[in-house]
């Protein structure tokens, strides 16, 4: 099939969030001006440059008491920091848990039974049992086209990793079990590894 998506896709879910998968999620992790944190997860996210290392993720749509944006986005306006923890299996249902929407000011943290720990580098609260976290300044929020998108990007500044997942100098993605986001309301989970040596590779 071909389709254009002003258009419509005429088939009884939007196919565009499958075809552009497995996606990292970011799991976003933010404080007001007020001290209150956030904590929320979305799908577009990911790293985009090594040195110095950055991330970015995007947030689409808004809540109504916060005007024309979400609650992540409208912390990190005010305080210029956020906190990336990676989601992992065991906190699969703690994750989804987050995504609901509350009333802003409301703990995702307390609702989900997550506890904290404190980010060294920023003034944020993140996931504590995460198997890494990614402390972030941000460095630009660009408004995309449609309403109520917005990229940001931001410079780590921190990277936390549990011990249990080094392994002979490298972080075990399969022994930490990261979940990915594929379409609809599908997730993947990462256990089996293959590696292809690039042909420019020496040794």
């Amino acid at each position: 099939m071909f389709y254009r998506p002003e258009d419509g896709h005429g088939l009884p879910h939007n196919p565009f969030n499958a075809l552009i998968a497995p996606r990292p999620i970011g799991w976003i992790s933010s404080r007001g001006a007020d001290g209150r944190a956030n904590l929320a997860p979305y799908s577009f996210f990911n790293a985009v440059a090594y040195v110095p290392p950055q991330v970015m993720f995007a947030s689409t749509g808004a809540k109504p008491d916060r005007d024309g944006t979400k609650d992540s986005q409208a912390n990190i306006r005010e305080t210029g920091v956020f906190c990336v923890n990676i989601v992992s299996w065991d906190l699969r249902e703690a994750m989804n848990a987050t995504s609901a929407a509350l009333p802003a000011g409301e703990s995702e943290f307390d609702r989900a039974g997550l506890e904290t720990a404190p980010c060294d580098t920023i003034d944020c609260l993140r996931v504590a049992a995460a198997p890494a976290a990614l402390e972030c300044r941000v460095t630009q929020v660009l408004t995309l086209a449609g309403a109520a998108n917005a990229a940001v990007f931001g410079e780590v500044t921190g990277i936390h990793i549990r011990d249990e997942f080094l392994r002979d100098g490298r972080f075990d993605v399969a022994a930490a079990g990261l979940l990915a986001r594929l379409g609809y309301r599908d997730y993947l989970v990462v256990r089996d590894l293959f590696a292809l040596a690039r042909p420019d590779d020496r040794g």
